[in-house]
């Protein structure tokens, strides 16, 4: 977490906001790397960059209950919020659906990550220049969507091959597991789709 190294001159909640989507960031990065890997050290990573996640929206909200005015509308700095930490929440189910299903990554799932990880890096950058360079921000919140429709098509695609396999109990029952996991990475990449939107309103607002 980096609340001690905030800067001043820059409003609380852009930073803690910053701070959340820096946090999911690094979380897909691991992702990415643990399915590559399936190196533990990857997954205790995401583990601590969901909770890290939930202590900033905590400060967060914290900070909206004691402040009257603020950069932008309140309920879209809640619900920026809301979505970045959903981001952050599916990358650590996906880790878990993994484990308690047995899962192997296929190519599948490293592809929806990557695509993942590029929205999450989309969405930093436009938090980096929502305030001073807001169309710029907004490019990067479009871009941030057209990851998240990237994911989708891979899915479906994931998922239309899964039901081109044998007809037998064991591969539907592994089709099943595979699916659930499949499913975790795309809710991720919806809230990432959900958390451009927002940034889309505020900069509406902002122009």
């Amino acid at each position: 977490m980096k609340l001690p190294g905030r800067d001043r001159h820059e409003n609380v909640f852009i930073q803690l906001l910053h701070e959340q989507a820096l946090t999911m960031q690094e979380a897909t990065r691991a992702l990415q790397r643990f399915l590559k890997t399936g190196d533990e050290e990857e997954a205790t990573l995401i583990e601590r960059c969901e909770k890290e996640g939930d202590e900033l929206r905590r400060i967060l909200i914290d900070e909206l209950h004691k402040t009257f005015v603020t950069p932008f509308d309140r309920e879209d700095i809640y619900q920026l919020s809301l979505y970045l930490d959903d981001v952050l929440d599916y990358t650590y189910t996906t880790v878990e659906e993994l484990r308690v299903l047995q899962v192997q990554p296929d190519a599948h799932l490293a592809h929806m990550a990557m695509r993942l990880n590029e929205a999450a890096d989309e969405l930093v950058l436009a938090m980096e220049r929502l305030t001073r360079n807001p169309m710029v921000a907004l490019d990067h919140a479009r871009r941030a969507k057209g990851r998240e429709n990237q994911v989708e098509r891979i899915y479906r695609q994931a998922v239309a091959e899964l039901f081109r396999g044998p007809e037998d109990v064991h591969h539907v029952m592994e089709m099943l597991r595979i699916r659930e996991v499949y499913r975790h990475i795309s809710n991720a990449a919806d809230r990432a789709d959900h958390a451009a939107n927002v940034i889309g309103s505020i900069i509406v607002k902002m122009t």
